[in-house]
């Protein structure tokens, strides 16, 4: 009988780089921006071929990104996590609107943009009554890749989340010219290097580039330095 797959993770490895297993898969994924410039839809460039388990940079240093190449122990990489261990709940801000509800921990921002169309997510919730602004703005919440942004049903009280495919997406910003982070989709736990397990969380990214200062989390840093790993065409 084939070798059954364990349970998808990544593991933070102290100084080093991330540790995925469980089979997952990997591949590039593009903001397209409108004519305006503003982040507009997800592309999904190819399959990135990994094993099993693998190996991913997160110092930003490797010449086989988005592989690990030992390039950390050479520089002194330090990685440090400095990101809080609360739950999201307990983390972001609660705006509430007629309909929908939308929580906000902005700590988590990855720099996507997908929140400042057609008037930003913070304005629309007051407005989602209306039916095509409540249409637009779990859109635009829902793309939002590191989960800052969550909407919630008011009448429910339930989280409206995407249904997203256990992988790893390795995020291209061509309208920064920038490659963004690791893109964990559909539950993929995190465990920190000194064996803490953070929240398993539908979306999140974490930082490739090596300097976020909410390690493992990105956060924004990225945008900033203009980091790249030759790929961004996604």
């Amino acid at each position: 009988m084939p070798k059954s797959r364990g349970e998808p993770r990544v593991v933070v490895s102290k100084n080093g780089p991330y540790l995925v297993s469980g089979g997952v898969p990997l591949a590039a994924q593009t903001i397209v921006a409108d004519q305006a410039g503003e982040s507009h839809a997800w592309k999904q460039g190819a399959a990135v071929p990994a094993s099993e388990s693998y190996a991913l940079c997160r110092c930003g240093r490797s010449a086989s990104k988005p592989f690990c190449d030992g390039t950390h122990n050479k520089v002194g990489f330090d990685g440090t996590e400095t990101a809080s261990r609360a739950p999201y709940r307990e983390q972001a801000q609660v705006l509430e609107g007629p309909a929908l509800a939308l929580t906000d921990a902005e700590a988590l921002c990855a720099f996507a943009r997908f929140c400042d169309p057609n008037g930003q997510v913070w304005n629309q919730v007051e407005r989602t009554d209306d039916a095509h602004v409540r249409a637009q703005f779990v859109r635009q919440v829902n793309d939002c890749p590191s989960g800052r942004l969550v909407a919630w049903d008011r009448r429910t009280g339930e989280p409206i989340e995407p249904r997203l495919p256990v992988s790893i997406g390795l995020i291209q910003d061509p309208a920064q010219s920038v490659s963004g982070p690791l893109w964990l989709r559909g539950g993929i736990a995190v465990i920190a290097a000194d064996g803490f397990a953070y929240e398993v969380r539908n979306r999140v990214t974490l930082c490739r580039c090596g300097a976020s200062k909410n390690k493992p989390f990105c956060d924004g840093t990225h945008a900033a330095i203009k980091f790249t790993d030759g790929a961004q065409d996604g």
